[in-house]
């Protein structure tokens, strides 16, 4: 793998690799990570130096408020380099590959903006890393779950196949695997994150086919090797609802992992909440809606997987007037850019104290050209939107962009992208290219 000398730096501090010796340092926690990292940015030290053999020097000034992680934890995490390059061989002969919050290009702004410093410092996965940008909706309910659901599961899936979205679930037996299965056959986008033997899942044969055709990622914030662990599938749950658009709770028991998910989404708000009608009356279905979920139809061809997105902090279905209303100098700004001090993220430890400018001299003459003006009541039609998007993907799509890449960078939703993309190629002012599937402004110049 091509790791930079950061992104081995974090791996080595907060991953396991292969069996734990009972004596060994254990490799720091999203917390305990978070505190170092911290630390880190405010001294001016990049994690990379922490490998250039003076790292003694560069310790002797850390103190952990918790006294957990220890200098002596952190020298020994840093000498496993050994272990951790077997590792990193192993797994990259099996497909998979590794990406660290330092991965600005490649790691997922959703997890930052949602979790800020408890995003977790390192992903494990296998397929396409820009799925993991394009969100879509969370499909999660019970391992046991009756045939019904699991047919209804199913449906979900091959609607938001059908509707251009993508499924983000867990890749347990039961609703998870049916959601994600639905949505692979009928050729849509499909985010597994999965609490363990994410390394089996990769070549299991119920999986091959989604990702060999570059339409299914699966991905863990734990060892690729590990086995089940209950505290590990009742973690991974928030990383499921932080990668979606939207939720829906096939079927919840009165207690246990989609109940607890569904919960503790709901007093995080991190994304609307959905669940289907049951007349099962010992589901947890009802009383997760007395928590302030919403229901959703049981019948399936009544459900408009659409609707679900109402509400969506990243759906811009409902909203998409106010996008194009706001002033010139945040029409076409990042996606969920993340101030330091709202997550107090690493990630500008990677950059060193200088300060990283974001000015982007091609968006603002887009925004300038645009002109846009307040000062008198226009009339906004369909088209004049498609116009904007036409002179925004001027600039962004003079190298090839693909269409994930597109919908994190306008913050705009994947299926009106979808149709735009169409529409512009329809126009011949854009090119499709192939493996992987991108596109790129015709210069007629």
């Amino acid at each position: 793998m091509n790791l930079t000398t950061t992104a081995q730096a974090i791996i080595l501090l907060t991953s396991y690799f292969g069996k734990q010796d009972k004596d060994a340092a254990k490799p720091l926690t999203n917390a305990e990570w978070a505190r170092f990292a911290m630390w880190l940015r405010d001294s001016k030290i990049s994690p990379a130096d922490l490998l250039d053999n003076n790292e003694k020097a560069l310790l002797s000034h850390w103190r952990d408020p918790k006294n957990k992680v220890t200098q002596d934890r952190v020298e020994a995490l840093l000498k496993r380099g050994h272990s951790m390059a077997l590792a990193l061989e192993k797994w990259s002969r099996s497909g998979l590959w590794v990406i660290t919050r330092a991965d600005k290009d490649s790691y997922p702004k959703r997890l930052l903006h949602q979790l800020g410093n408890q995003a977790p410092p390192v992903l494990y996965g296998c397929g396409d890393k820009a799925l993991l940008k394009a969100g879509g909706v969370a499909v999660v309910g019970s391992r046991n779950a009756s045939l019904a659901d699991l047919a209804y599961a199913e449906q979900v899936g091959l609607k938001a196949a059908s509707a251009g979205l993508g499924i983000v679930s867990g890749g347990a037996r039961g609703v998870d695997e049916s959601s994600m299965l639905g949505a692979m056959n009928a050729g849509g986008a499909v985010v597994g994150i999965l609490a363990d033997s994410l390394l089996k899942a990769s070549t299991s044969a119920k999986y091959r086919s989604g990702l060999m055709n570059g339409n299914v990622v699966l991905v863990s914030p734990f060892n690729p090797e590990a086995g089940f662990n209950r505290f590990n599938a009742m973690d991974r749950n928030k990383y499921i609802y932080c990668l979606a658009d939207t939720s829906l709770v096939v079927h919840s028991g009165a207690k246990g992992g989609t109940w607890e998910g569904a919960i503790q989404n709901l007093k995080k708000a991190w994304v609307p909440t959905w669940v289907k009608q049951t007349q099962d009356s010992s589901a947890g279905n009802a009383r997760i809606v007395a928590a302030g979920a919403s229901w959703c139809s049981e019948n399936i061809a009544e459900l408009d997987v659409q609707s679900l997105l109402v509400n969506s902090a990243y759906s811009k279905v409902n909203n998409q007037t106010d996008l194009f209303s706001q002033p010139q100098a945040d029409l076409f700004a990042q996606p969920n850019e993340i101030s330091q001090s709202e997550c107090n993220d690493e990630l500008p430890v990677e950059d060193g104290p200088e300060k990283e400018t974001k000015n982007n001299e091609a968006l603002v003459e887009t925004k300038e050209s645009a002109s846009l003006t307040h000062s008198e009541p226009e009339v906004v039609s369909k088209d004049s939107f498609y116009q904007l998007f036409v002179q925004y993907l001027q600039t962004v799509a003079r190298e090839p962009i693909s269409e994930a890449e597109l919908v994190e960078a306008s913050e705009l939703h994947k299926g009106q992208v979808k149709s735009w993309l169409a529409l512009a190629l329809e126009q011949k002012l854009i090119n499709k290219l192939t493996r992987p599937v991108r596109y790129q402004w015709i210069d007629e110049s």
